[in-house]
């Protein structure tokens, strides 16, 4: 015999419809969306890129490689990150990264050089974000927008490439220039540059600072490192290119020969 819901006892209040049973015990469960767009974008490359190198090598090390690239790609495709829920993270916004993200979260990168040239010749090259390329090598290009703004293409680990809108926040002729990115970018960044006169006159030392947020943490970090793009080494090299453009007008190809390019006026 089957007995009706309607004879059941206490079957009005206390029951519970299926329905209701999946909606209040399965979708409160379910995990909360709390990467932004971008970023599950950024991670997803990163981790399928992370597979691919893993598996490809063959051995131990490889297939933890890929197991973490495959953790990241269930964190991409899901759009949840456990860390960020214990934290109360969440990155879904379109608003510039806080300073004090900056301090906790970012990658922080300083180098110096000394070249031999005047702080204002320096400083004309830089402040035209267009010539940056020449001596980056992991820039695409960098469109100037304005006076303040500009548009930046820049290389990533595995051939792809990430792009952010960057606006000046600091400019002081001839001694330093500060800039940061602007919302929705792939990697939040912010740096200065700065021009100060040597001792005894032999030229200007260049001081660059650069602190990024990798979209997958420290973990984006160590893909970089496993794809040669350690920020720290790029810096190093960018600014011994900067030197020799500078000083030479020339700069060195892939190959470590002059490219022929002449130094602007």
């Amino acid at each position: 015999m089957i007995m009706h819901a309607e004879s059941r006892p206490n079957s009005g209040r206390n029951e519970m419809t299926t329905q209701n049973f999946a909606r209040e015990n399965v979708g409160d469960s379910a995990p909360r969306v709390n990467m932004g767009s971008t970023e599950r974008w950024a991670s997803g490359l990163i981790g399928g890129a992370l597979a691919v190198y893993g598996l490809r090598k063959l051995s131990v090390s490889g297939l933890l490689a890929a197991g973490i690239g495959a953790v990241i790609v269930r964190r991409a495709v899901g759009g949840h990150c456990p860390l960020y829920n214990s934290m109360n993270i969440d990155t879904r916004r379109s608003e510039p990264a806080r300073p004090e993200e900056y301090f906790h979260k970012s990658i922080h990168v300083e180098h110096v050089v000394t070249i031999n040239k005047p702080a204002a010749e320096l400083y004309r090259f830089w402040r035209d974000f267009s010539n940056l390329p020449r001596i980056m090598n992991h820039l695409e290009s960098v469109t100037v927008r304005d006076a303040t703004r500009s548009h930046w293409v820049a290389k990533a680990p595995a051939g792809n490439r990430v792009e952010w809108d960057a606006e000046i926040i600091n400019d002081e002729p001839d001694r330093l220039i500060a800039w940061r990115s602007l919302g929705n970018a792939t990697v939040d960044n912010a740096g200065s540059v700065r021009f100060i006169e040597a001792p005894g006159g032999r030229g200007t030392e260049v001081r660059v600072v650069l602190d990024y947020i990798p979209p997958a943490g420290q973990v984006g970090r160590l893909v970089a490192k496993l794809f040669g793009e350690e920020p720290k080494q790029q810096i190093s090299e960018d600014l011994r290119r900067f030197k020799q453009v500078m000083e030479t007008g020339e700069a060195p190809n892939v190959e470590g020969q002059s490219s022929g390019e002449r130094s602007p006026g």
